[in-house]
């Protein structure tokens, strides 16, 4: 094919509706090209890097994944080398951008200057003792069989129609009661969390304020927004996505989110930009930009990336015992808060359970009981009250979210289904971990579960 005629072809699959992410837009305008091509290509060699280099994935597996966002992947050349730990995506020899992998943050797609994440160093983890149960350690005690067949169940239909469920855990009580893993994954594998990452965002800013760094009624955050209305922003607003700022969550190229996450080389550029829309406080957006505020706030309060990169291990993962997880930074070396994280279904599952437990998980507090329980309370705003400190609620709204659930269970969630399920009244945690380029039916599986423990 001539480079003119591949030139033509990949305009009208990109006109069709193909995009970049192929989420909410279709029908393309030719104008938006340029964009869709920047998008795709940033987000084609960022996955790439992070699927092959913390979850083990190969180009196939790759490849099916990106195409859930757009079967333009067909026209794209996947470059993965392993010496040089990088990630390479071109399309028809005209238009690349590549990722590289570091030790202990990920993959962050490559800009001419990258010292600083050169620079970075994470320090070497404590040995764990391999005989501790889990959340503690990574023995898990004898499973319980009927919750065990539960699960199979949940992960066999979830194969028959076709939405691609990795990973399920079942925590009760605080034990793992029961898993099941699709092929190819264990219960060590980094899974890709996508939103998920928000609520950990949650949690870091609740061991600041615990550290007597922040406060969540404070405001006047950023030098930048001192000289306008955006200096009554709190860091509850941000929390509750309230902020009020003209961020555009849309995923179409050029949208303010694709930009920051695979274009822009500071995640939190775009977000700290934005003007005021609303008054702070009154109206819920949901806002990537305004977790990624939250992450830059961190880096600022803790003294910048290397401090950020030993907190955040040092005192949160690790005592929590989330061995196997990564927070990905952009290139200025700030965690993409709300995006960029992998970890193992069972360090999911701890996650989940250190928000049940009210911050105190292995007998640390990473956060205070007090900032915990305002998390998953209802937000203010006079649209959607039903979400807390990044955490989305059952109850708070005008009906349940997940009606087949107890009123009080709350979640974090990503955008393939990913799900941890929180459910206080019955001391549960639930994970599924998957890539499900439709809506993933989490009401009913998770109350089918919930049904079979009580049935026990």
């Amino acid at each position: 094919m001539s480079k003119g005629l591949a030139w033509l072809a990949l305009a009208l699959c990109l006109l069709l509706g193909l995009g970049a992410l192929g989420l909410h837009s279709v029908g393309m305008s030719p104008i938006n090209l340029p964009a869709n091509i920047a998008v795709g290509t940033g987000m084609g060699a960022k996955l790439a890097c992070s699927s092959h280099f913390l979850s083990g994935f190969d180009e196939d597996q790759i490849r099916e994944d990106l195409a859930t966002y757009s079967p333009a992947i067909d026209w794209f050349t996947i470059t993965l080398d392993e010496d040089a730990q990088r990630a390479s995506v071109d399309l028809l020899g005209l238009f690349s951008a590549s990722a590289t992998y570091r030790r202990g943050i990920g993959c962050t797609l490559d800009q001419p200057d990258m010292s600083l994440l050169d620079s970075l160093k994470q320090r070497t983890a404590a040995t764990v003792d391999e005989s501790r149960l889990w959340p503690v350690g990574p023995r898990v005690a004898e499973a319980d069989s009927r919750l065990v067949n539960a699960l199979n169940q949940s992960l066999a239909a979830d194969q028959g129609e076709g939405l691609q469920t990795r990973a399920l855990v079942m925590v009760l009580g605080g034990e793992i009661v029961a898993e099941a893993y699709a092929a190819g994954i264990t219960a060590d594998t980094p899974l890709m969390g996508w939103s998920q990452g928000k609520s950990l965002t949650s949690l870091m800013i609740g061991w600041l304020q615990r550290q007597g760094l922040v406060a969540v009624s404070e405001n006047d955050l950023f030098a930048q927004w001192a000289d306008d209305d955006r200096v009554k922003i709190s860091v509850e607003n941000l929390l509750h996505m309230s902020s009020g700022l003209d961020f555009d969550e849309v995923y179409a190229p050029g949208s303010d989110a694709t930009r920051m996450l695979f274009m822009d080389t500071v995640a939190s550029g775009l977000p700290l930009q934005s003007a005021l829309a609303e008054a702070p406080g009154t109206h819920f957006y949901y806002s990537s930009g305004t977790t990624n505020l939250l992450t830059l706030l961190f880096n600022e309060r803790v003294g910048g990336p290397q401090n950020a990169l030993n907190h955040l291990y040092q005192d949160i993962l690790w005592p929590l015992g989330m061995r196997h997880t990564t927070l990905e930074p952009d290139a200025n070396g700030v965690f993409v808060g709300s995006s960029n994280i992998y970890a193992s279904a069972r360090d999911w599952a701890r996650l989940g359970q250190v928000f049940l437990r009210q911050g105190e998980l292995n007998g640390v507090r990473v956060a205070n009981e007090i900032y915990m329980q305002a998390a998953t309370q209802p937000n203010n705003s006079d649209n959607s009250p039903a979400y807390g400190y990044q955490v989305w609620l059952n109850s708070g709204g005008n009906k349940l979210r997940w009606p087949d659930l107890p009123a009080d269970a709350y979640a974090f969630t990503g955008n393939r289904g990913q799900v941890v399920m929180i459910v206080p009244s019955r001391d549960a945690v639930l994970v599924r971990m998957g890539w499900s380029a439709r809506y993933y039916p989490r009401n009913e599986r998770f109350a089918a579960w919930l049904r079979a423990a009580s049935d026990g």
